[in-house]
């Protein structure tokens, strides 16, 4: 029988596929607490990683922000292999990890002076990209954009179609917008409609991202 995440060791989750996972966070009935967290700057805890940090103050899932998957660095990680980076991490924190991808435009990008968002080709929402998640244990993967990286939310729904068509039956698919990521015509009201929602969930989305009431 599949328990609710919230009362969930890392031994239920290990053994969890797709559907019972989904069925294990809907029965937590909206009590599951997701953390992003960045791997590429240096921690708060310095010898910790932050998605250690998260799960200590009660994260129940850990969405890695700025991860490359050509180049998985995560500070304070343990040394080792790039492809067992994920696994390494679940096996620390016993939660479920989850994966920002990004299917940008160039040329709707707005631009950061910032060059951390700068979106490199381990980031893209490719079906490549997603593929190696999958292979390197990833529980989720979430399609949304970073400030100023131009994702718009038909860019969303087609690599949702892509991943989802090769990939669906293997990893929990996610996605929306939290803010309009450089796209003045998707902000406001239009960061996420309605009819946005019902092409995510058609092109194969299981959990849509929706920004908190009053923050956009």
């Amino acid at each position: 029988m599949v328990k609710r995440l919230i009362d969930c060791n890392s031994g239920d989750i290990a053994q969890m596929g797709k559907a019972d996972l989904l069925k294990s966070i809907a029965l937590s009935e909206g009590r599951v607490i997701a953390c992003e967290t960045i791997g590429a700057v240096p921690p708060y805890l310095e010898t910790v990683t932050n998605a250690e940090f998260a799960a200590g103050m009660g994260a129940d899932m850990l969405i890695l922000n700025l991860f490359d998957v050509n180049n998985p660095l995560i500070y304070a990680l343990p040394p080792v292999e790039k492809s067992e980076t994920i696994r390494e991490l679940k096996r620390l924190t016993g939660r479920v990890i989850a994966v920002n991808l990004e299917p940008a435009d160039p040329g709707c990008a707005a631009g950061t002076e910032n060059q951390v968002w700068a979106l490199t080709e381990g980031r893209r929402a490719t079906v490549s990209n997603a593929r190696t998640l999958c292979e390197m244990g990833a529980d989720m993967i979430l399609l949304t954009g970073n400030p100023g990286i131009g994702v718009q939310n038909h860019a969303i729904t087609e690599s949702l179609k892509a991943i989802s068509q090769e990939l669906g039956d293997r990893i929990i698919l996610a996605a929306g917008k939290m803010h309009a990521s450089g796209i003045l015509s998707e902000s406001g009201q239009n960061l996420i409609t309605r009819h946005d929602i019902e092409e995510f969930v058609n092109a194969g989305a299981d959990i849509i991202l929706l920004p908190a009431p009053g923050t956009v």
